[in-house]
């Protein structure tokens, strides 16, 4: 590869490093972590070097792309706060910001930094015992009482519950100053966020240098996964417990990660609404009853789990789940009132609380913090407060610094005293910190690596074991050039952190080992939330294939030139119904040609292609735990296919071939549905959703194309909507007759686009759901079915009118709505309160 790159470029590998470096120099006063002070490279960067040297520009541009599009194709995604349309949660996602740059640690030195983090841990989680349980620290005058009760994170209904501020997983945001050392600037304990997106650098990154990853002999990430699962299951009362991850939902700025984790660690995503108390436990509301929750990871903030005891202003929690802790029934992790340890006032007093608990210093002490609730200290800050970085002392502090640390030095002077006024009068809110000089690592940026300032965060997960650092974690870097901590709220990259070994690394899984497997065939449970959103998703994808399929059937008869008998009312109708579906606008100014444009790309036309499609990626992105790559893959080319462009408004012809690349994608979502999704609950309810919506819009074609005296050219277009072209020519010789096609497209159960067969899958999809009840008689949807399909059976083509496909039509939309009621609304109605078969 060396050779076929110095052929491309023309340089030898000593030249590409040259230029590569060229240039490279340490910011003022900050410590680098590919270079020394002389300028020399460190001895861990060297292989990585070696290896980025031996291939050509254009080499690393082609990997850089591969990890790019792993980050694309995936979905890998975050939201900045605020940045959100409850119409679309998709909207204001944005892509990751990979650098493509991995921080490089020796194995050496990781373990320094390990044994810090883990104690740090440890030290958090026996403070936390103590917070809500005996109090000695307190009592002991070791932690100011205020310091606890001041915090909003310090939750006094869970005072004395089991596991009440239980810490199962911690991050700590470390910095490396000047000297070379490490410092904490932040402890995180509430509910850490970072190490799904810290698993999904690693992979893009490892796309990217597959061989360099291997011959550096980098640690592998599996095995804290795996110890953090571990120590989850460890803290349920059941041998096989039913793990759930509370997210606050789809508009949260890390869902893609929640997602992510669930699907990667096997556990069950919920949101607040999928949960209810009853026997004072925690049950999953599913498509089943109502089964047992034995253990919550939470990604809601503490305060907010339960609107019962705790905010009650809270839409994201389960009413009563302080109880269920309180009585041992469930196990949340981290606990409800973990947070309460973030706070910064906390950081003053930690040096000191750990020589008193483990009769040790801080491996990694955190930065200098004074805390100006205490006179002294106020005093110290006030006359220091120019060389000061000013934060929140908790962490809603209020008083202007709800964006974060401020530097007071840089302040205008009438802001700068009013802060001095505001610490004064109430410095318990604040505290002073030391403004940290951040170490800066290689941006491949302008063709060669530029230093720029960075942070690392490292996980600790208890596990049956102990603690368990992630071997890792990830880097954000700051494009700023000013390299002090206080400035890095405004980092906008991330990148991989490699920590090398100097043998190869064992490799682990996430897979249990073969004598310790049970075998099952069904997948688990589905929340109701889960399906319903299935269920849409398929209605959804199936109305925008019958929109572009008017679309297609409109702009061809538009660019067909030859004069067929009856083709201009085709095109009217065609142009109405879409119309009627909502698709386009009607209007002296709309021609058919522009009312199928709009019906393509118009957002505004809740009934187009487009807007259908950005349903279903909306619907999608609710249950992205349950689809694959491959089919977020496909909601990004369908969207690219039905965005329109900047340039021309296409011509009748680019807008035919446009419509029917979006139906190829569509076939091939259907494709990957039929062929790759486990035949359970949720492929069921997707086939429901798709099944229900073609009956129905079969049955409004019909209606519009197939009446008494309808022509053949409208009947030929009701072929070339239900897709039956082909089989209707193989079976008669003459042309379209009224009655052959209504036969065919309503009532022929061996045509895939009949309004019969639907109704015969959506008898068999039913038929498999769960019962609620053990009473032997059927439910709702079951009726419903059975009554369809009875009805499709003994209709005739001959009797077949406007009137009669109407009734079909309605009988569909009325399956819908007790689909709904049973499934999707077990909390509503006589039915829905039936809980039955706890578990």
């Amino acid at each position: 590869m060396a050779v076929q790159g110095r052929i491309r470029s023309g340089r030898t590998k000593a030249e590409r490093r040259e230029a590569l470096l060229a240039g490279y120099r340490p910011l003022p006063g900050a410590y680098d972590e590919c270079v020394d002070a002389a300028g020399a490279v460190r001895p861990h960067w060297e292989p990585f070097l070696q290896e980025w040297c031996a291939l050509s520009q254009d080499e690393l541009l082609q990997r850089f792309g591969l990890a790019d599009r792993h980050v694309h194709d995936t979905g890998v995604s975050y939201r900045v706060h605020g940045d959100i349309d409850e119409r679309d949660p998709s909207a204001g996602e944005r892509a990751w910001p990979l650098s493509h740059v991995p921080l490089l640690i020796p194995g050496a030195e990781w373990q320094a930094i390990a044994a810090g983090v883990a104690q740090r841990a440890e030290l958090l989680s026996t403070l936390l015992d103590d917070i809500y349980g005996a109090g000695e620290i307190v009592a002991k005058d070791l932690l100011p009482a205020a310091v606890v009760s001041g915090s909003p994170d310090y939750l006094r209904p869970l005072h004395g519950a089991p596991g009440g501020g239980a810490l199962q997983l911690y991050a700590a945001d470390l910095g490396r100053g000047p000297d070379g050392r490490w410092w904490v600037l932040q402890d995180r304990a509430q509910a850490p966020s970072g190490t799904g997106y810290a698993l999904e650098n690693r992979l893009a990154l490892t796309r990217a240098f597959p061989d360099m990853f291997r011959s550096m002999n980098i640690e592998r990430l599996a095995a804290f996964f795996q110890g953090f699962r571990a120590g989850l299951v460890s803290r349920s009362k059941r041998v096989e417990p039913r793990i759930c991850l509370l997210t606050p939902g789809p508009l949260n700025e890390s869902y893609f990660e929640q997602a992510y984790l669930a699907r990667y660690l096997g556990f069950l995503l919920v949101e607040g609404g999928d949960l209810l108390m009853r026997e004072g436990r925690v049950h999953v509301r599913t498509i089943a009853g109502l089964k047992r929750a034995d253990v919550i990871w939470r990604r809601i903030d503490g305060d907010f789990a339960d609107p019962l005891e705790l905010n009650a202003q809270s839409a994201l929690g389960v009413a009563g789940l302080v109880q269920a802790v309180r009585e041992g029934n469930v196990h949340v992790a981290n606990g409800l009132g973990s947070g309460v340890v973030e706070s910064r006032a906390l950081m003053s007093f930690l040096p000191a609380i750990a020589r008193q608990i483990t009769g040790e210093d801080l491996i990694l002490p955190n930065i200098a913090t004074w805390w100006c609730g205490q006179p002294r200290e106020r005093d110290a800050v006030l006359a220091r407060l120019d060389e000061m970085s000013i934060a929140p002392a908790f962490r809603s502090a209020g008083g202007g610094l709800d964006t974060g640390p401020v530097l007071a030095g840089e302040l205008p002077s009438a802001e700068r005293e009013a802060l001095r006024q505001r610490i004064a009068a109430r410095g318990m809110d604040y505290v002073g910190q030391e403004v940290v000089q951040l170490s800066t690592m290689p941006v491949f940026q302008n063709g060669r690596l530029e230093p720029h300032p960075m942070t690392l965060r490292v996980f600790a997960a208890a596990t049956p074991d102990g603690w368990k650092v992630m071997p890792g974690g990830f880097c954000r870097i700051s494009d700023e050039p000013d390299a002090r901590a206080v400035s890095l709220r405004n980092g906008v990259r991330s990148s991989d952190v490699w920590v090398t070994a100097d043998a190869p690394v064992e490799q682990v899984t996430l897979l249990p080992t073969p004598d310790r497997i049970s075998i099952r065939r069904v997948t688990g449970t589905l929340p109701s939330r889960a399906a319903d959103n299935l269920f849409w998703l398929g209605r959804y994808l199936e109305r925008g294939e019958a929109t572009l399929r008017l679309v297609r059937a409109l702009l061809g008869r538009l660019i067909d030139s030859d004069p067929v008998p009856g083709r201009s009312g085709t095109v009217r109708r065609l142009a109405d119904l879409l119309v009627a579906w909502g698709a386009a606008q009607r209007g002296r100014s709309q021609s058919p040609a522009t009312q199928a444009y709009s019906a393509l790309y118009s957002l505004d036309d809740y009934g187009s292609a487009s807007a259908s499609v950005r349903e279903a990626r909306r619907t999608a992105s609710v249950i992205r735990e349950r689809l694959s790559v491959d089919a977020w893959r496909l909601f990004g080319d369908l969207q690219d296919q039905l965005t329109p462009g900047h340039g021309r408004k296409p011509s009748e012809g680019e807008a035919y071939e446009i419509a029917d690349r979006a139906l190829k994608t569509l076939a091939a979502f259907s494709g990957l549905s039929q062929e790759n999704m486990v035949r359970g609950p949720g492929w069921r309810f997707l086939d429901i959703g798709r099944r229900l919506e073609r009956g129905i819009g079969t049955c409004r074609f019909a209606r519009q194309f197939a009446e008494t005296d309808a022509s053949s050219e409208s009947l030929d277009a009701l072929l070339d909507l239900t897709d039956s072209q082909i089989t209707y020519r193989s079976r008669y010789l003459l042309g379209a007759s009224l009655q052959p096609v209504l036969d065919l497209v309503m009532l022929d159960p061996y045509n895939p686009r009949s309004v019969a067969f639907q109704i015969e899958r959506l008898d068999a999809e039913i038929r498999d759901l769960p019962s609620l009840t053990e009473d032997g008689m059927l439910e709702a949807p079951r009726r419903l079915v059975l009554r369809l399909a009875a009805d499709c059976r003994t209709a005739e083509a001959s009797r077949l009118d406007r009137t009669s496909i109407l009734l079909f039509e309605q009988l569909l939309m009325g399956l819908s709505g007790a689909i709904a009621d049973r499934y999707f609304l077990q909390n509503s109605g006589p039915e829905g309160s039936r809980m039955t078969g706890l578990a």
